[in-house]
């Protein structure tokens, strides 16, 4: 093998990498959350409440129809908004729907019902009422998936939080939130960094044991980074007055096109549940 090429990494490596690339996507929405798409000028609180009854919407709909007329919806908002469609159908949407697939691909055989065919090598009897359950399945994930992107990334993680806490969620589940969102990018990029310092002081194929024993001291370090990392940020954040309230310099307005805006997604939410009973 040539000096040149590089060897692929192991499965707990690849894990790592592909967790980083996600994680790294997601911190490009703070930019697109800067922008001057139409969702990026409404209230966080309107954005949140509109999107949240659209979500209520698509898991109460019982129709293939109005599940997927919500999920043109949210793609409809995201072109207005000029948020990276690419990203959503590439980087979201797939992986969501191979994840949701994979879970929905038992119902296609233990749902009873009326067989329409057999898989093949297996043999196994496809009902038609296991794959009208995997498809609401698939259907609603991709739906839900696309609108709570809209929300993450039109909207900066600070005024996420703030409206939640205008909701009057428990201001622990808000600071756990935010706090796990800033620091498992770091946490994943030590990872990544002790990966690296392993294979550059690796000569040669390691055993299966061998190959065990570093993933597992890898993961005790791992662990007591993030325990060390912890402490010193609940002090450095004590010292400086934080005492669990999200306090922004942004003062929340509703405006004009904000109460349309909301009264047009409730609006649509209804419809859909109308709609769809």
């Amino acid at each position: 093998m040539s000096g040149n090429v590089r060897p692929r990494g192991g499965f707990a490596e690849r894990t790592v990498n592909g967790l980083l690339e996600a994680m790294e996507r997601a911190m490009l929405a703070e930019t697109n959350a800067a922008g001057t798409g139409w969702l990026q000028r409404l209230d966080p609180r309107v954005k949140l409440a509109g999107l949240l009854s659209l979500v209520t919407a698509v898991a109460m709909s019982h129709r293939a129809e109005v599940i997927a007329a919500l999920f043109g919806v949210g793609i409809a908002i995201a072109i207005a908004s000029r948020l990276p469609l690419s990203t959503l159908l590439s980087g979201v949407s797939l992986a969501t729907v191979a994840f949701s697939s994979a879970l929905a691909l038992p119902a296609i055989f233990l749902t009873p019902g009326r067989t329409v065919g057999t898989a093949p090598v297996v043999g196994w009897t496809i009902t038609a009422q296991g794959l009208t359950t995997a498809g609401y399945l698939v259907l609603r994930v991709a739906a839900t998936t696309t609108l709570g992107f809209l929300l993450v990334f039109s909207t900066r993680w600070a005024h996420v939080l703030k409206a939640l806490r205008a909701f009057r969620v428990p201001v622990v589940f808000v600071v756990i939130l935010g706090m796990t969102y800033r620091y498992i990018l770091l946490l994943l990029e030590a990872a990544r960094d002790m990966f690296d310092a392993r294979r550059s002081r690796t000569v040669g194929p390691l055993t299966g044991g061998e190959r065990r024993r570093l993933v597992t001291q890898g993961a005790g370090v791992l662990l007591a980074k993030s325990l060390h990392l912890s402490g010193e940020v609940f002090l450095a954040m004590q010292a400086r007055g934080f005492r669990g309230e999200v306090y922004l310099l942004d003062d929340f307005v509703m405006a004009r096109t904000d109460w349309i805006a909301l009264a047009s997604c409730a609006g649509v939410a209804l419809a859909a549940m109308w709609a769809g009973r």
